[in-house]
């Protein structure tokens, strides 16, 4: 059965911009699981542009919701997510100036960092995952490095969908790394950029078992409301 994440960043983005208590991001976590969502999707920044601290510790204490605590590989953040325990945890990269985040992770360049940092979540029983670029060799380091799961970045094949462009050729390489990741017992999530378009596309690879999606849905729960847009998304994904 795949399954469906839902991104409550844009909801603490909200709140934000008028600097008050309301809307609670720990209440839209309650309420995108009532209304279907399989588990709560939330990003600790450095910066804290949205998420901070206390929406983080409030969350993950909440009783019967599985909570994926996005993170990069800051120290600090490291450590409070550690004390915080989330269900999930998804490594991501994360750049100060990025208006979202641009691409997989660098795990060449980061494979020593990267071994340490899984270690210690895997011996809090954490399951991890890795943010990673559609390609083989990213597959083959996230198998050395004894990765529970990959999220495979869809930026590119989302943005070829919505501006109409051929996506075949990014299509087969989500596909081929997806079902070579499964092979290597890793399991295959996707996210970035997805809409009801893509999303169905990629519903045709099996071996992608978890969709993550946070800005589409809130932005469309404007004009259609929350419940709506997720009910949508389960049907697609169940299709």
């Amino acid at each position: 059965m795949k399954r469906l994440g839902v991104n409550i960043d844009h909801v603490a983005t909200l709140r934000n911009a008028r600097g008050e208590k309301h809307p609670d991001p720990s209440n839209a976590a309650i309420k995108v699981v009532e209304m279907g969502a399989d588990s709560v999707t939330i990003h600790l920044r450095e910066d804290k542009r949205h998420i901070n601290d206390i929406d983080t510790k409030k969350i993950c204490n909440l009783k019967n919701i599985l909570v994926n605590l996005e993170l990069s590989m800051n120290e600090n953040i490291i450590k409070k997510a550690l004390k915080f325990k989330p269900s999930y945890i998804c490594i991501v990269p994360e750049n100060r100036k990025e208006i979202t985040t641009e691409g997989g992770l660098n795990l060449n360049k980061n494979k020593k960092k990267l071994k340490s940092i899984i270690k210690r979540f895997k011996k809090a029983k954490i399951r991890t995952s890795l943010f990673v670029n559609p390609t083989l060799k990213d597959i083959n380091i996230s198998s050395e490095l004894n990765i529970d799961c990959i999220e495979i970045h869809t930026g590119k094949i989302s943005n070829l969908v919505k501006l109409k462009k051929n996506y075949i050729n990014e299509f087969k390489r989500i596909k081929k790394c997806s079902i070579y990741a499964k092979k290597l017992n890793i399991e295959v999530h996707a996210g970035h950029g997805l809409d009801y378009k893509t999303t169905k596309i990629l519903t045709k690879i099996k071996e992608i078992k978890e969709f993550n999606i946070g800005h589409y849905i809130i932005g469309e729960s404007i004009f259609f409301g929350l419940a709506k847009v997720i009910k949508n998304f389960k049907k697609i994904i169940k299709s």
